[in-house]
């Protein structure tokens, strides 16, 4: 098919031709005859006709609304987002359902008061920042606005009245900060010293390892092992089992199960775990035993025997990890320095060995207090008895999963001591002990390591360091706040050291949970909320025989010949275990995070003093520049005004308390403006002395 001819284009063609003829024709003069030169021109714009692009005005309604419509999608978008946050928080938000959470109900509201105030506080702030008071403050009679005399007000309270005794309490803290790190620095090198010398308590004698023949046990005491229990029903089988297995003479040993459980099926089930013992006839060859009891022999006033805690789920989560740091340091350091040179230590309630005539003499267990272990471990050191602490021989144990459980456990530890020191105050002043055992009772064991501590950590750290943001007269130093801390925390991840990545996290964690220390320290002190009602540890039964088998493999390889019998003896209770498994199933929920109000309060006070600080760094700019022109205008202004109200010199209380606020608020250290401070202080006390006082 040919193409249709184009007219437009040979109409143009022909036209070109007609006007340029003879650059067409042949030239005599060309040297290229045989060739035809042909040059094309672009058209003419104005010949050209454009497409119309405009765009009518049902289009452009059309655009708008739909712009409309995207932005209100993505504004309802963010709305429901926000308000199903809030929903979901308030749905986690943890109940007081636990008596460390009942009876922190005024410490909560205390906290809720505080952050109402910052709150407040940051708006007062962002109010000055936006109107410039914050590098050129108003005084309170050239304030023309209501807000304006309000914020000269304010700068001379906070001045005058909060930051004095803001600063005393602060003042007293960091001295008591320096106290407890001083004695963390003394343990660290007790425990250094300790290392370098190889220090470690030696028994007079060694029982041999393995089976003991029956004939021969006259050289084995009578050991009575006691297991206490209340609703454990995740690790009855493992706690039995391990003390079943120990490599003792039968005939030499008693066991007895302490059930405290008030729930019928954790009674069924540690029976029958009993019972299946009780038909056992063999001995594995775990050494518990042997290590510890030989330190009994010729030590007649030895009390008790400590072995170290070990953790089977050290790594389980971050929580763990942060836990392992803190009782590694407690074992590593602080038991084993104690026990290496003072002899005294607190009884950590298990993994230990108790002489019966101990026992007896100081009294025997009580329940006055929710730690008895502790009680026990003081009564029987203020009757001469000494303690030995065996860094080397290790009882595995499980550390809580669960924050809930993590923050009943610290609770008890922290508000039974504060129990149990109103209560034996008196007996330590008159017991025959030496004034250095009293000393250290009172002021290292209890005052300082337990009522000092969360004290200062919650006070300074939680209290003082948002509100010294709020009210910049009260100041703390740089090393109190970052520097000092640091180092603590470097110091206690020392004892394990492959906690080192884990250091800011942990720095955070611990000054999270002195919120729940002061608590309880408080409420043991002043028996205050629900502080002797006891909650078990709620654990998750991690650990099996065959795990407590693995781990005494790494440390001693003679016990590998039992681990059959172990991995055979997780199949006790069975039975009973599978009758509840049908309403165990039905009674399981779905875990989900928990966020807990003390705490959640708590991060919001110290995200408005972050909010106030931003305020203060983008302000020290502009204070730096002020500065420099503050010397001739303090100068100049003050000296005429000094001089024009009177001759004599003399100048108004209020002038001149007016100039020492503005020098002492913008931190003048000009050697000029100090002069001139000085020169007007002279001034006034010189020329009209006895009328007025040097400021």
């Amino acid at each position: 098919m040919s193409r249709e001819p184009n007219y437009e284009f040979q109409e143009w063609w022909n036209k070109q031709r007609e006007k340029n003829h003879d650059f067409f024709t042949n030239d005599s003069n060309n040297a290229n005859k045989g060739f035809l030169t042909v040059e094309i021109r672009s058209l003419n714009p104005d010949l050209t006709t454009e497409k119309d692009r405009s765009r009518s005005a049902r289009q452009l309604s059309w655009i708008c609304l739909l712009r409309f419509q995207q932005l209100a999608n993505s504004l309802a978008w963010i709305t429901n987002s926000f308000l199903l946050l809030l929903r979901t928080a308030n749905r986690r938000i943890s109940a007081a359902d636990s008596p460390c959470d009942s009876s922190a109900s005024r410490l909560y509201r205390i906290i809720k008061f505080f952050l109402v105030l910052v709150v407040l506080l940051l708006c007062v702030e962002l109010v000055a920042y936006f109107k410039g008071w914050h590098f050129s403050p108003p005084s309170a009679a050239s304030a023309e606005a209501a807000v304006e005399l309000f914020y000269a007000l304010w700068l001379e309270i906070r001045a005058d009245y909060l930051a004095p005794p803001l600063q005393s309490l602060a003042n007293v803290c960091i001295v008591l900060f320096l106290i407890q790190s001083m004695d963390r620095v003394l343990l660290m090198l007790g425990c250094l010293w300790i290392k370098i010398r190889r220090i470690k308590p030696t028994a007079s004698m060694e029982y041999p390892m393995g089976r003991v023949e029956t004939g021969n046990v006259d050289d084995y005491p009578m050991v009575l092992v006691q297991i206490p229990m209340c609703n454990e029903k995740e690790v009855y089988q493992q706690s039995i089992a391990a003390v079943c297995i120990m490599d003792w003479p039968k005939e030499r040993m008693l066991v007895q199960v302490l059930d405290d459980s008030d729930e019928l099926d954790a009674q069924n089930l540690i029976q029958a775990e009993v019972q299946k013992w009780h038909q056992k006839d063999f001995q594995p060859a775990p050494d518990f035993l042997k290590k510890t009891i030989p330190h009994f022999r010729g030590n007649d006033d030895l009390a008790l025997v400590q072995a170290r805690w070990a953790f089977v789920n050290k790594d389980e989560n971050l929580l763990t990890r942060l836990q392992n740091i803190n009782l590694s340091f407690h074992f590593e350091v602080e038991q084993q320095v104690n026990g290496v040179f003072i002899n005294f230590f607190g009884f950590n309630g298990t993994a230990g060995v108790w002489r019966i005539n101990a026992l007896e003499d100081c009294g025997g267990w009580l329940e006055r207090t929710t730690v008895e272990d502790m009680d026990i471990a003081v009564r029987a050191h203020l009757c001469g008895w000494k303690f030995v602490y065996l860094n080397d021989v290790k009882c595995y144990c499980e550390l809580p999963e669960s924050y809930e459980a993590y923050k009943k456990q610290q609770y008890r530890w922290h508000s039974g001591p504060m129990q149990l020191f109103r209560l034996c105050f008196l007996d330590i002043l008159h017991s025959k002990v030496n004034k250095a055992k009293k000393a250290n009772l009172i002021f290292l064991f209890f005052l300082l390591r337990k009522l000092i501590l969360p004290f200062y950590s919650f006070t300074l750290f939680c209290i003082i360091l948002p509100l010294t943001i709020f009210l910049p007269e009260a100041e703390l130093p740089a090393w109190v706040v970052c520097y000092v801390p640091g180092i603590m925390s470097v110091l206690n991840i020392l004892p394990a050291p492959r906690s080192f990545p884990f250091i800011v996290p942990y720095l955070l964690f611990e000054n999270t949970m002195s919120v729940t220390k002061f608590n309880a320290m408080i409420s043991g002190l002043f028996r205050l909320g629900n502080s002797y009602e006891w909650i078990v540890t709620k654990k998750l039964g991690r650990s099996s025989e065959a795990d407590l088998v693995a781990f005494e493999n790494e440390s001693d390889s003679s016990v590998t010949e039992t681990t059959s019998f172990l991995r055979s003896s997780s199949d006790s209770g069975l039975e009973e275990l599978s009758k509840l498994e049908v309403t165990s199933r039905r009674s399981v929920k779905t875990k989900r995070n928990r966020l807990y109000r003390m705490e959640l309060t708590l991060a919001f006070i110290l995200l408005s003093a972050a909010g106030r600080s931003l305020l203060s760094a983008q302000g020290e700019l502009t204070v730096g520049h002020y500065r420099c022109h503050l010397e001739s205008e303090l100068q100049v202004t003050l000296t005429q005004h000094l001089l024009t109200n009177n001759s004599n010199f003399g100048v108004t209380g209020s002038g001149l308390k007016q100039f020492s606020i503005g020098h002492s608020l913008y931190g003048c250290q000009n050697a000029n403006c100090e002069a001139t401070c000085h020169w007007l202080k002279y001034k006034v006390c010189t020329k009209q002395k006895g009328i007025f006082e040097e400021d």
